[in-house]
């Protein structure tokens, strides 16, 4: 009952959202015929932007009718791991934290670090981002891959320019109602010292999980509860996702266009370069999509790169197209 509540409330808003924007358009029609009738500049003008406005809204819901996944509806966790660099990969992971951060914020999700290992002199090594709302894995499962950024380093006293990557995993949340077994004998688990801010108790104490799935070799860890009983249970949550968006792959190996870019994880085959300096222009390969906004862009305005993606996989268009020295001189 819960998960048709959950559906019925989704398909309700799109109905409503539909609806809106529908009376809008024929409002702004009535608006422009009375405004030609009259010749009144004034009215053109409110009918121009009345129209902008409108745009923006069909876009958006464009957006959420390529949503149609299994699981595109539901919440995600986020994977972002440091490359070959040293510092400046970590300190270019911990931009895409930051990134991926905003995006959430930007957009009303919530947002839960679950776990992070910071960087020896700056940045992060790894960290996991749990982020809840509404389709957030339907918009987010386009970031997986490798992400490349070419800058001048500011680590390096000769100002010298350098390339970092970071790898990016998206999965979904999976329900509660849905099964999967996982077997006691085929989990691993270590339990450690919390790091970073917590408090007394998390810094001291045990509390912190990491399993580790023997057969798939999947690895989850959770440290930002008070006990290991949270943290275990966090983790545990975890793992069954990965392994449900494991199965999932697997079973739709031959019509899943994302599975097919799963090679993107490697590092030299990069889904999307991120480049400071000689110029500033963020580039996605797979959709060729491209904007200069690269500001805007680490501040989370992904929106635009989302609906390349989407678009391109639902029209069949979607591959990976091998970035080149050319693209960076």
């Amino acid at each position: 009952m819960q998960k048709l509540n959950k559906e019925k409330s989704m398909l309700e808003k799109s109905v409503a959202e539909w609806s809106g924007f529908n009376r809008r358009l024929e409002d702004a029609k009535v608006l422009l015929d009375m405004a030609a009738e009259a010749c009144d500049e004034e009215t053109f003008k409110e009918v121009k932007s009345e129209i902008g406005e409108i745009k923006k809204t069909g876009e958006s819901l464009e957006l959420k009718r390529v949503l149609s996944g299994e699981l595109d509806g539901n919440s995600t966790y986020i994977s972002i791991n440091s490359g070959a660099g040293g510092t400046e990969s970590c300190d270019w992971a911990a931009m895409l934290l930051r990134m991926y951060t905003r995006y959430a914020d930007k957009h009303g999700y919530r947002c839960e670090v679950l776990d992070m290992n910071d960087g020896e002199e700056a940045g992060i090594k790894s960290c996991t981002l749990l982020i809840s709302g509404e389709y957030a894995y339907g918009y987010l499962k386009s970031e997986a891959g490798v992400h490349r950024l070419v800058r001048i380093s500011p680590f390096d006293s000769n100002a010298r320019r350098h390339t970092s990557f970071a790898s990016v995993s998206v999965w979904a949340e999976v329900d509660d109602d849905i099964n999967i077994e996982v077997r006691p004998d085929d989990i691993e688990v270590e339990t450690y010292r919390s790091s970073g801010a917590g408090g007394q108790h998390v810094n001291k104490t045990d509390s912190a999980v990491r399993m580790r799935h023997l057969p798939s070799g999947i690895v989850v860890s959770c440290q930002t509860q008070r006990s290991q009983i949270q943290n275990r249970e966090k983790a545990m949550k975890m793992l069954k996702a990965a392994l449900y968006e494991k199965e999932v792959e697997k079973r739709n190996k031959e019509k899943d266009e994302l599975n097919a870019q799963k090679k993107a994880n490697e590092w030299g085959s990069q889904i999307r370069s991120y480049v400071l300096h000689p110029y500033q222009m963020v580039k996605d390969h797979r959709t060729v999509f491209q904007t200069n906004q690269v500001n805007d862009i680490l501040d989370g305005e992904l929106d635009e790169f989302i609906m390349a993606y989407l678009k391109a996989q639902l029209s069949g268009t979607l591959g990976l197209v091998e970035a080149s020295g050319d693209d960076l001189t």
